[in-house]
C-alpha cells in the first residue's frame, strides 16, 4: 500500500510554501468524499491517486492551486460536480486546470478512438494555455506507471506504448529529465522485460566497478574547487535504462557511451562554470570531439550546462556536466523548476518563456492551425515533432530543431515565409547545394534568396518535410494562379 499521506504532502509543501495549507487541506477533504466510494484496482482506497499526483507536483514545489487541481484532477471525470462547482468552491484557476486535465465527455463521439484522439489532442493543445495542465497530466501518468502492475498485462502494454509516443515527447520538450527518464524506463521495462533486466544488472555492474574511480574523481574536482572558494555540490549520474537501450541500437557498445558515466558539478555562477571546466580539463584531459556549450548555446528545451568528456583513469570515459545550481533546477525539472526559480512570477515567466524560447510552441501551434481532423494532427504531432530531431546551425549561430529528413526548402520557410519564398540556393558548410538537400545534424547553412526570382518551383511542395512548408508552397501557388 502507498505510504504517501495528507501530512507527508503538508510537510512537502511546507518546505517552500508554509501559508497556503487550509486551501490544500480543503482540496483534499473535498476529493476524499467526492471519491469516497471509489477505488482502484489495487484494493487501495481512490485518494491515494490524486494524493500522489500532488505529492509529485509539491516535489517539484508546484504553486498551490496546481496542488490543488493535481487532488482534484479526477473529480469532474468520475463524480457529479461541475466546473463551476469547483470554480464556486476554490476558483477560476483551480476549475480552469482541473477541466483542463479531464477527459472529453464519451456522449461526445461515436467510437473509443475518437475520443481517445480528440482528448490526446485537448492535452497536447492545452500546453497554449496554461502549461500546468502538461505538468499535472505528467505527474498523472507518472504515477499510474508507478502503479501498473495491477493492470492487465494487455493494458499495461497499451499505456507503456502510449507513454512513449506521447508522454516521454511533452515531459522532453518541457525539460523535465526526471520525469521523462522515469517514465521512459517503466514503459521499457513492460515492452522488453528480457532486455530491460540485462541491461540494468550491465548497469549495475558498471556502476559498482567504478563506483571508486568516480569518487576519487568527485573528491579531487572539490578539492580544486573549494581551494578557490567556489560554492559547489557534485553528485555522480549514471544514464538511464531506456537512454543505453537506444545508445545500443544507434550501434555504440556499452563501454563507448561517452556519457554513460557522469559527474554533475553545481556550482554558484556561469564565471564559476568556466573556471571549473578549466580546473577539470588541467587534472583530466578532454576528449574534445565531445564538448558541448549549453551555456551559451542551450538547447531547444532551454537546457543550459556545459558537457565535457574526459580520459578518467583505468581507461575510463567520463562525462561532466557544469552548471549552476538554478540551471541544475531546470535541467531536472524543466520550466516547472520557475515555481522555485521565480516564486510568484513564475507562472506568467513559464508560459512567456515556453512562447518566446521554446521552438516546438510555434510547431504545435501551425499544426493545431493547419490540420482539424484530430487522428491527421496526432499523426502529424508524431511524425514532425515526437519523432527523430535534427538540430541544424544558422548564420548567427542560432539553433534550429527540424524533423529528421527536412530539407533547405523546410529551414527556409521555418526561419520566414518570404525567405522560404525567395530561396534560390544554399551554402551548407562552405558548400553549395540546391533547394532539395537533405539536411543533416549540426549542419551549418546559410540561404542565398533572391526578391526577384521567380519563387519556389512546384516540386518544392514534395520535397518539402514539414506540413507548415508544403502549406506555404500551396499557399504561394494558389496566390499566382
Amino acid at each position: 500500500m502507498n505510504s504517501i499521506t495528507l501530512d507527508l504532502l503538508l510537510k512537502k509543501v511546507k518546505e517552500y510554501n508554509d501559508t497556503d495549507t487550509d486551501i490544500i487541506i480543503k482540496a483534499y477533504n473535498y476529493a476524499d468524499y467526492l471519491h469516497s466510494n471509489q477505488f482502484r484496482e489495487s484494493g487501495e482506497k481512490y485518494i491515494i491517486h490524486p494524493l500522489n499526483v500532488a505529492y509529485i507536483l509539491a516535489c517539484m514545489h508546484a504553486d498551490t492551486d496546481t496542488i490543488c487541481a493535481g487532488l482534484l484532477h479526477d473529480t469532474l471525470e468520475d463524480t457529479n460536480i461541475t466546473k463551476e462547482d469547483i470554480a464556486h468552491e476554490f476558483n477560476t484557476s483551480i476549475s480552469t486546470l482541473v477541466d483542463g486535465v479531464t477527459k472529453i465527455s464519451k456522449m461526445n463521439f461515436t467510437s473509443k478512438e475518437e475520443q481517445r484522439l480528440a482528448n490526446t489532442r485537448k492535452i497536447i493543445t492545452s500546453i497554449t494555455s496554461d502549461v500546468r495542465i502538461i505538468i499535472i497530466k505528467l505527474a498523472d501518468r507518472l504515477h499510474n506507471m508507478r502503479t501498473i502492475n495491477f493492470k492487465s498485462e494487455f493494458k499495461q502494454k497499451e499505456n507503456a506504448y502510449e507513454t512513449l509516443e506521447i508522454f516521454v515527447p511533452l515531459a522532453y520538450y518541457l525539460g523535465c529529465y526526471r520525469i521523462k527518464s522515469e517514465l521512459e524506463d517503466i514503459s521499457f521495462k513492460i515492452l522488453n522485460p528480457k532486455i530491460y533486466n540485462e541491461l540494468l544488472n550491465q548497469k549495475l555492474k558498471i556502476e559498482d566497478e567504478n563506483f571508486d574511480i568516480l569518487k576519487e574523481m568527485e573528491y579531487k574536482i572539490k578539492c580544486i574547487l573549494n581551494d578557490k572558494n567556489i560554492p559547489n555540490e557534485i553528485k555522480i549520474r549514471t544514464k538511464n535504462i531506456y537512454g543505453i537501450y537506444k545508445k545500443i541500437n544507434e550501434g555504440y557498445k556499452m563501454s563507448n557511451i561517452h556519457d554513460l558515466l557522469a559527474l554533475k558539478i553545481m556550482v554558484d555562477t556561469i564565471d564559476n562554470c568556466y573556471i571549473t571546466l578549466g580546473c577539470i580539463h588541467s587534472i583530466y584531459n578532454p576528449f574534445n570531439s565531445r564538448f558541448k556549450d549549453y551555456i551559451h548555446n542551450p538547447k531547444t528545451n532551454n537546457y543550459k550546462s556545459l558537457h565535457t568528456t574526459v580520459f578518467a583513469p583505468d581507461d575510463r570515459l567520463v562525462q561532466t556536466q557544469i552548471r549552476t545550481f538554478d540551471m541544475d533546477k531546470v535541467a531536472s525539472f524543466g520550466l516547472p523548476a520557475y515555481w522555485d526559480i521565480k516564486k510568484g512570477e513564475s507562472r506568467i515567466i513559464m508560459q512567456e518563456e515556453l512562447k518566446d524560447k521554446f521552438q516546438f510552441y510555434k510547431s504545435l501551434l501551425d499544426l493545431d492551425n493547419l490540420y482539424t481532423d484530430d487522428k491527421d494532427f496526432i499523426n502529424k504531432i508524431k511524425e514532425e515533432l515526437f519523432a527523430k530531431q535534427i538540430y541544424v546551425y544558422s548564420s548567427d549561430g542560432k539553433k534550429i530543431e527540424l524533423p529528421y529528413g527536412s530539407t533547405l526548402i523546410d529551414y527556409a520557410y521555418r526561419l520566414d515565409k518570404t525567405i522560404g519564398d525567395s530561396l534560390v540556393y544554399g551554402v551548407v558548410n562552405g558548400k553549395s547545394v540546391s533547394p532539395n538537400y537533405l539536411l543533416q545534424n549540426n549542419d551549418r547553412v546559410v540561404l542565398l534568396t533572391d526578391s526577384l526570382s521567380y519563387g519556389p518551383k512546384e516540386e518544392w511542395e514534395k520535397l518539402a518535410k514539414t506540413s507548415y512548408a508544403r502549406m506555404m508552397l500551396r499557399k504561394y501557388k494558389n496566390d499566382w494562379n
